[in-house]
């Protein structure tokens, strides 16, 4: 659908080289427009709000004064750049953001020659940028600049300070730009936010200093090989003098700032004074997130994805929940402090995400015994360990997708000790709109090989309950538990706590024709499937809800194995290595040899859209199930 609204300035705007044509002094009107459509287009298509409205000037600036798509902007996470999207082409596409075969929700390279890297997970946009800066310099493209834009938020995650290390040690001329808003989608926390907070060095003092290293570069007494170690005096001698020590400029990177984030005629004429400054660069704004929209600068966490809402009273457009079943998150957070109330030893840890996943409903109740330790999934997985090591019960909550980044930690620190701790993966499976970056599939496929695990997904709210009690009583060691974004299927889901035999799966339905194998939530659209199936064609369908990946309930493969030719296994996971994999290998092991029908994510990344819509191409849901039994039953 084609953009109609009426812009003066941006309607001309069909890529940054027509921006860079603008006069200057237009540039604040470009962002009010800019503004203005993405909060026109998200009160009805819902996307990330805040993030986006906080960069504008820094967008707008950026693309008017570097020569983009030559030189490189490389964004961190992705969640600001629907300024960018607009400005690069694809303002007339934009109403299709995040929809099925529409644009994507974050900046991808497949998309637009403007999408430098693919950017969904925090913290890697300086060591990419970084490599790029010295791809050009070795490609002999000196004219080539490369920016990356990092939030402070990100900047709190391991990946940012090993690029700022390399940064600090390699041959470059790399643009840091370092967005300080104070958040995250929560409040940034950690030493590095109050560090920022702190941190504040003379704009003029800057200047005069650019200005006096052009004079002595050209007096022949700068010179490129003397210009680290005067820049190590200057910022020894302006630690004395301001008595303020300045992590960046410790490093050999030029400091700039704070910088007023939303004064773009300001920010315009920084960038073009610091562009051609040879050597690594840092320019620190500060922002507002949600700025221009007074509902989401004053609830920044509410409205980092609002939902549709009122453009004109800001009021959010929130459907009716009751008598309809709670998020699995929301089952998550009250159960967690249900059974700290119960257990002292329980600490609830999540790397920045304790309103996503429900953390912070123990915050509140207990925020002694809850750790937000920011972007840092590797830290957290660690930290976990450290305290399991001494006797304490850490619930560490990673989104499945994010959880990826700390593979080794948890082998290293957690499964080979065979540690008490209990690892919850939120948005397991696919999430939708947010696409391949975030779609939870391969964390059965990735665990299952690792000792000591033991890995379970609920097949409902109450499941879940009954898995989070199991996984607390003592000496269980790592214990996984896996669920998916989105609701289950339980008005009543306060169910009374039990415990769950560990590597026990259940018989909900006996059968003779053809077993079902399932694992998690799947299991309920699998059950419908099969009730459609057996009437169509009057055969017995015997459904299994595995519940533990590891260890597999051997006693209930054997049943299956001895008593059905026809298998199908069902997981919202990819297929290598899944759940299907492991029944296929226990079945070859023993010697029974069924035939398998594996359903689910096939060997490609899927994309964005609806998750109905989603499961519907990779052949998992209900509609493909009931196909797919149907053809094994006539067959």
């Amino acid at each position: 659908m084609k953009q109609t609204t009426s812009y003066a300035l941006l309607n001309k705007i069909d890529s940054p080289k027509d921006l860079r044509q603008l006069p200057p002094e237009s540039l604040p009107e470009v962002c009010k427009e800019l503004r203005e459509m993405i909060i026109d287009e998200l009160s009805r298509n819902p996307g990330h709000f805040g993030s986006s409205l906080g960069v504008i000037e820094l967008t707008v600036a950026l693309h008017y004064i570097y020569n983009t798509p030559y030189d490189r902007i490389v964004w961190d996470v992705g969640h600001q750049a629907y300024g960018h999207k607009i400005l690069t082409g694809r303002r007339d596409r934009f109403c299709t953001n995040r929809k099925l075969n529409g644009l994507r929700p974050f900046p991808s390279p497949e998309e637009s020659e403007y999408d430098t890297f693919t950017c969904g997970h925090a913290s890697n946009s300086i060591s990419a940028a970084l490599g790029m800066a010295v791809a050009a310099a070795q490609k002999g493209e000196n004219d080539r600049h490369v920016v990356a834009v990092i939030g402070d938020g990100s900047m709190s995650g391991g990946l940012a300070f090993e690029g700022l290390n390399n940064v600090s040690s390699t041959s470059n001329n790399l643009l840091i730009i370092l967005n300080d808003n104070n958040m995250a989608i929560d409040r940034s926390v950690g030493g590095m936010k109050q560090y920022l907070l702190n941190l504040h060095t003379s704009e003029g003092y800057n200047h005069l200093r650019y200005i006096i290293s052009q004079k002595l570069y050209k007096m022949g007494i700068l010179t490129e090989e003397r210009r680290k170690s005067l820049l190590r005096f200057n910022n020894s001698l302006k630690s004395v003098l301001t008595q303020q020590q300045n992590i960046f400029e410790g490093m050999n990177i030029r400091y700039f700032g704070p910088v007023n984030g939303h004064d773009v005629s300001a920010l315009a004429k920084v960038l073009k004074e610091i562009k051609d400054m040879k050597g690594p660069k840092l320019l620190h704004i500060h922002t507002i997130k949600g700025k221009g929209y007074k509902p989401a600068e004053k609830e920044a966490t509410i409205w980092h994805a609002p939902g549709m809402f009122n453009k004109e009273t800001g009021e959010r457009i929130i459907k009716d929940t009751t008598g309809i079943p709670p998020l699995f998150q929301e089952v998550f957070g009250y159960t967690l402090l249900e059974l700290a109330e119960q257990n002292n030893k329980i600490i609830g840890v999540t790397p920045a995400m304790p309103t996503g996943c429900s953390m912070n409903i123990l915050m509140k109740a207990m925020p002694n015994r809850t750790f937000d330790v920011g972007i840092a999934e590797g830290h957290a997985i660690t930290f976990s360990g450290g305290m399991a090591k001494e006797g304490l019960l850490p619930f560490c909550n990673i989104y499945s997708s994010f959880m990826q980044r700390a593979y080794d930690n948890l082998i290293h620190d957690v499964a080979i000790q065979k540690l008490n701790f209990v690892l919850c993966l939120d948005r397991a499976g696919l999430v939708g709109e947010d696409g391949p970056t975030h779609h939870g599939v391969f964390d059965m496929a990735y665990l299952r090989p690792i000792p000591n695990l033991i890995i379970a997904s609920p097949y409902d709210e109450h499941e879940l309950r009954r898995l989070m009690y199991t996984a607390q009583l003592p000496n269980q060691g790592p214990f996984v538990i896996r669920y998916p974004k989105g609701r289950g299927t339980q008005v009543n889901w306060k169910c009374p706590l039990e415990p769950i035999e560990i590597g026990k799966g259940r018989k909900l339905k006996a059968g003779t024709d053809l077993a079902v194998i399932t694992i998690g939530p799947i299991g309920n659209d699998a059950a419908k499937a099969i009730e459609e199936a057996e009437k169509q064609t009057g055969k017995n369908i015997a459904h299994y809800d595995l519940r533990f990946l590891k260890p597999l309930d051997e006693s209930m493969l054997h049943e299956i194995g001895k008593n059905f030719q026809h298998i199908v296994t069902i997981e919202d996971g990819v297929l290598k290595g899944g759940m299907g994999s492991a029944i296929l290998e226990f079945m070859s092991d023993n010697n029974y040899m069924p035939t398998v029908k594996r359903l689910g994510i096939p060997d490609q990344f899927i994309q964005h859209g609806p998750v109905e819509d989603l499961r519907a191409i990779c052949n998992i849901d209900r509609t493909s199930i009931y196909n797919t039994l149907i053809h094994i039953l006539n067959s």
